[in-house]
């Protein structure tokens, strides 16, 4: 029953449920309304005929006419007339005149005057009080009031006045119809406001259910998470309403602590330039800013709804973090650029192995192939030897090749061969290690007279063992817990992100890192890497 119930739930839209929940209200509130109203109109109505029957009974003991025919003790046909004109333009049901003895000297029905009075309700209207009943009479059930009739200080006798109870029922009934009519119209008026205000509320949500507007919250704030760039947005008053993590990381190095959300923009971070945006209608991109002492590269973009401007969103991120980037890229152009030199230079080769066959030259072809031998062994085979995936061992190749282009002695080692990798899904996390590692070994050894970097290169137990060991300066004790986080570096500012990145890419193929450092004597980095690797 329950699973029934909550597939039902989820099958009604938020437009119906408002509409019904609206309308359980309205009737909820409009009948206890009613009922209230209904119970106060009765009692109105019933103490309005109460005192109306009491008034016109005063009345009549007042007139000389009746005065008179009680005081001579006679049924005076100027009474019947006085109290048939007062009945007639009252609308009461009778005026009964009696004497102190209880004999009627008035009644709607002529004969049945100078009978006794019907009701057993007189009797305390004979010692001089005034008072409203209800009792059956002849002419039926009734309300009637009770007025002594006084000359002087003697009483002289009682006037009744009395109103059919069905005739009281009818004027309640007709003034409950005029309340249930209001709260009919109250109800109807109710249905088409939530009706309206249903439909309002379903546009102003673009459509969307509840548990769907809870789904993209979900989603933007995952997507907020997951993304590196820095992301920020204000209202069209310049209020802060977004900030993601990484925003708020980079205003906490800038050294802004607070917490951005609903902060003034322009008084929180102006240099982020959002409140212009929002005032000139117009995107900027790709712009370099300065946050604090950090350097930024970002796009502000207005936001637009219906034409009209409701904010404004800004992404951004370091300098130095696209910088590496385009170093890394930079990098691979380079090793595609060297594999196709290495291509044309063994073109060449062929061709000029190929003329010595043509022309039977052989003993020069022998120490022509004996020489590109050698120095294929003294360049390429250490690594062949050693790496075989032929990307990295073609990058570890374009590596060396760099640094001693820049002077620097770069020896490879190595016992365990490194077999083809399986899992592709990892390499760029294994160039992104070789070649900060080997950017960092440069930087530690280029002002070093004697610059000398060896790689060490391993395959043991399916984990990838890479050595890279300089002759710098080395690592600064105080320094060395801290190297590997973001922006740390002795290098100057702008600095600190290789080995930062370094350390994301270990993470992301849980991978580990050794660093071994003397002062003045070099540093040394040993990765250990889990390995999906073709036995060899």
């Amino acid at each position: 029953m329950r699973e029934i119930l909550e597939r039902v739930r989820k099958s009604i839209g938020l437009q119906a449920w408002m509409t019904i929940l609206i309308c359980i209200v309205l009737v909820v509130s409009l009948a206890l309304t009613g009922v209230f109203a209904g119970n106060y109109t009765t009692h109105q109505t019933r103490e309005h005929q109460a005192d109306k029957v009491m008034s016109i009974a005063r009345s009549v003991s007042w007139s000389e006419a009746v005065q008179e025919s009680l005081h001579n003790e006679e049924a005076d046909e100027h009474v019947q007339a006085y109290t048939r004109t007062v009945q007639e333009d009252t609308e009461v049901e009778y005026i009964v005149v009696m004497n102190m003895e209880g004999l009627r000297f008035s009644h709607p029905v002529q004969d049945r005057i100078g009978e006794y009075f019907v009701g057993n309700d007189e009797s305390r209207a004979f010692t001089g009080e005034s008072y409203t009943s209800i009792a059956e009479g002849t002419l039926g059930e009734s309300l009637r009031a009770f007025v002594p009739v006084w000359s002087g200080d003697e009483q002289l006798g009682v006037v009744s006045v009395g109103i059919l109870i069905d005739n009281i029922e009818e004027e309640v009934l007709e003034s409950q119809s005029v309340v249930f009519f209001g709260t009919l119209m109250g109800l109807l008026v109710g249905l088409l406001g939530a009706l309206a205000l249903a439909q309002r509320v379903k546009q102003t949500m673009h459509g969307l259910e509840p548990q769907e507007i809870a789904q993209l919250v979900k989603e933007r704030d995952a997507m907020l998470a997951s993304v590196r760039e820095g992301i920020i947005a204000v209202n069209d008053k310049g209020e802060v309403v977004v900030a993601n993590e990484e925003a708020k990381e980079y205003f906490q190095r800038a050294g802004f602590m607070k917490d951005p959300i609903g902060e003034q923009i322009d008084t929180f971070l102006p240099e982020l330039g959002m409140k212009n945006i929002i005032d000139n209608e117009k995107g900027e991109y790709d712009r370099e800013e300065t946050l604090g002492s950090i350097d930024i590269i970002i796009s502000r973009v207005p936001v637009i709804t219906d034409k009209k401007i409701v904010g404004a969103v800004a992404t951004f991120r370091e300098k130095t973090e696209l910088t590496t980037l385009i170093d890394q890229l930079t990098d691979a152009k380079t090793y595609a650029e060297t594999l196709r030199v290495h291509t044309h230079e063994f073109m060449n080769r062929l061709h000029v192995m190929s003329a010595m066959v043509h022309t039977e030259s052989y003993e020069e072809l022998k120490e022509y192939i004996d020489q590109i031998s050698k120095n294929y062994q003294k360049e390429i085979g250490s690594v062949s030897r050693l790496v075989k995936d032929p990307v990295l061992a073609g990058y570890i190749l374009n590596k060396m090749s760099q640094l001693r282009e820049e002077g620097v002695t770069v020896d490879l080692k190595g016992e365990y061969p490194l077999p083809d990798l399986k899992d592709s899904e990892q390499m760029d996390g294994l160039i992104t290690i070789i070649g900060n590692l080997s950017e960092n070994a440069y930087e530690a050894v280029k002002n070093q007279e004697e610059k000398k970097v060896t790689f060490t290169v391993n395959y043991e137990e399916g984990y990838f063992y890479f050595k890279v060991q300089d002759n710098g300066h080395g690592i600064d004790p105080s320094d060395k817990d801290y190297i590997f986080e973001k922006g740390r570096s002795g290098k100057g500012q702008n600095r600190g992100y290789g080995l930062y990145l370094t350390k994301r890419a270990l993470d992301n193929v849980n991978g580990s890192v050794e660093v071994i450092s003397e002062k003045e004597e070099g540093t040394t980095f040993a990765v250990k890497v889990p390995y999906k690797g073709e036995e060899v």
